[in-house]
């Protein structure tokens, strides 16, 4: 079985400084990532390879099959879905919710004078039902909140039906009830067989969905822990990439972390 992504020995640099790797990393299909790590541990430039947005500086990155370097990116990158707030600025200032979501079947950031079928109209609205704003549709994405445009932009990078999804930080902006809600949905994701490989950057593992299978650890550009999720989201593993004494644990199949001897704690 060829791996949905395989990384060996990639690595980015920038300004003569290693800012990611190098690192070996692979997925494979069926799986649920959970990727986390300090700031700066490489996160965002680790999803801007898997999403072919950038070349590694050194390394072979297979996305899908294919090498980065040796494939028409322009091709590849409609068979993975992204999310990410680097999106929001980038779409026309009175661009309605419906066409945020529809655009993406053709990989565009406005609406011009294309046409589209029904069935990508239908699609679109049920993307927006599943992640519970369709009756936004008709709104003008510039005037919703925070946490109304993640779960647009989430619907948006499902609309053309990703063999890989990305998701950067999908529940940051949400209050308790919105996040509570959004993590919900993401474990029906979870149990739909016909559900895309899913990656998910998170700074607080209290936003890691039940569903996830796997998890990936960075500091400072290089892997903690990688593996099945219950090797990698430990005590000893999250006080060595955070630098603290960190005690992790789950209830109901949900993970939480305090600082040790902090009577408050500082959840992660």
């Amino acid at each position: 079985m060829i791996p949905v992504l395989n990384l060996q020995k990639v690595s980015v640099i920038r300004d003569g400084k290693t800012i990611l790797g190098p690192l070996d990393w692979q997925v494979n299909e069926n799986e649920r990532w959970v990727i986390l790590g300090p700031n700066g541990a490489g996160k965002s430039t680790l999803f801007s390879i898997c999403s072919a947005q950038i070349h590694p500086t050194s390394g072979s990155a297979e996305i899908l099959g294919s090498k980065l370097g040796a494939v028409d990116v322009f091709e590849l990158r409609p068979r993975v879905g992204f999310m990410g707030s680097t999106l929001v600025n980038l779409f026309p200032e009175d661009e309605k919710v419906i066409d945020i979501v529809l655009t993406a079947a053709y990989a565009m950031l406005g609406r011009w004078n294309e046409s589209y079928e029904l069935w990508d109209e239908s699609r679109a609205q049920a993307l927006l039902t599943t992640l519970g704003v369709r009756e936004l549709a008709q709104r003008r994405f510039n005037t919703l909140s925070e946490g109304e445009k993640k779960r647009v932009l989430i619907s948006r990078s499902l609309m053309a039906d990703p063999e890989i999804l990305l998701l950067d930080e999908p529940a940051s902006g949400l209050d308790l009830g919105g996040r509570e809600d959004l993590l919900n949905r993401f474990d029906l994701l979870a149990t739909d067989p016909y559900a895309p490989v899913t990656l998910i950057i998170t700074h607080h593992i209290e936003e890691i969905p039940a569903g996830s299978t796997h998890a990936l650890l960075l500091k400072n550009g290089s892997v903690v822990s990688s593996g099945p999720i219950s090797g990698v989201i430990t005590s000893e593993n999250l006080s060595l990439a955070y630098d603290m004494q960190i005690s992790v644990t789950m209830t109901n199949n949900r993970y939480s972390a305090n600082a040790v001897g902090n009577a408050v704690g500082n959840a992660l």
